[in-house]
């Protein structure tokens, strides 16, 4: 019991964002809460947080604990409302949010499967690449795309998806294919709206880390428009392997560069509260998960 008071403690800490919200937030003292964290990272031998006297941040050893503690917690209390549930089978209505490409292209297959297992459960899916408010918009569950989910969240990796630069063979034939990352800026670039860089696109390679500004001649707040213009010979884009995976496959489009790697992204189930989780959402979150144990966009 010490070692999980000790993790819910520096969990509870590091979504508050200080000693005093964690204390607040699970009726501790602040003194206790301070003592667990004390006692964690002498058990362990290792630093955890960075203190100052404005704020509180991660150390990597932190930041690789706190992502593994919380999903253990989140899959204790997932243990425990299953045993106390007193509903045998789950029923209502998922209100359930993703990315649009994402959402099309591999989770519209799933639904009929899930629907076959739990049959009282309807489904009310809404698709788009904004980051909505789960609670102010009354959404049970998002499928997030991102290095680190909100801390404010609680979340479940599901998945990887690895950030891929390509191209197709007539935009090459015609434009040359670049070498390194510098010669972007020189090249005909789509540009996705919502990429955390925007313009700025980053990578590392065999000469450490590389970072470049494009100027696209387009952009576009859609995977699938950058798809299809790349497919059409109309530039270079960097978009996800769950995207363009059976591309690559079939040599519709190219990889470039691949000793310089862009960054590799979790594909995260998020929900508001792992308190009382409702039995069809349990059984939606673990659906998903076996689902994804062997991604198909990995096997291309």
């Amino acid at each position: 019991m010490d070692k999980v008071r000790e993790m819910a403690s520096l969990v509870a800490v590091v979504d508050a964002g200080s000693f005093v919200g964690a204390a607040e937030a699970t009726n501790a003292s602040k003194a206790a809460i301070s003592r667990h964290v004390a006692e964690l990272e002498q058990r362990l031998g290792v630093r955890l947080l960075n203190r100052t006297t404005r704020r509180l941040s991660l150390t990597d050893d932190g930041q690789r604990f706190y992502s593994r503690a919380k999903e253990l917690l989140t899959s204790l209390d997932e243990f425990e409302s299953e045993m106390t549930s007193r509903t045998g089978e789950p029923s209502g209505l998922l209100r359930i949010n993703a990315p649009l490409t994402f959402g099309v292209l591999h989770l519209a297959p799933l639904w009929g499967r899930f629907s076959a297992l739990h049959p009282k459960v309807a489904l009310d899916v809404t698709l788009n690449d904004r980051m909505v408010d789960l609670v102010d918009e009354g959404f049970d569950l998002a499928i997030r795309i991102t290095s680190m989910p909100s801390s404010q969240l609680v979340s479940r990796k599901l998945a990887s998806t690895r950030i891929v630069l390509c191209a197709s063979p007539a935009y090459l034939e015609t434009h040359g294919t670049p070498t390194h990352p510098d010669e972007l800026a020189h090249h005909r670039v789509i540009g996705y709206s919502y990429w955390s860089g925007r313009d700025e696109w980053n990578f590392s390679g065999p000469d450490g880390n590389a970072r470049v500004h494009t100027s696209p001649w387009m952009r576009t707040n859609n995977g699938d428009t950058c798809r299809a213009a790349a497919l059409e010979g109309q530039g270079i884009i960097l978009q996800p392997d769950f995207l363009v995976g059976g591309d690559l496959k079939q040599g519709t489009l190219v990889e470039l560069m691949p000793d310089y790697h862009s960054v590799e992204t979790g594909i995260h189930a998020v929900w508001p509260s792992r308190k009382h989780l409702p039995m069809k959402l349990r059984r939606l979150i673990d659906f998903l998960v076996t689902e994804f144990e062997s991604p198909i966009w990995t096997r291309c």
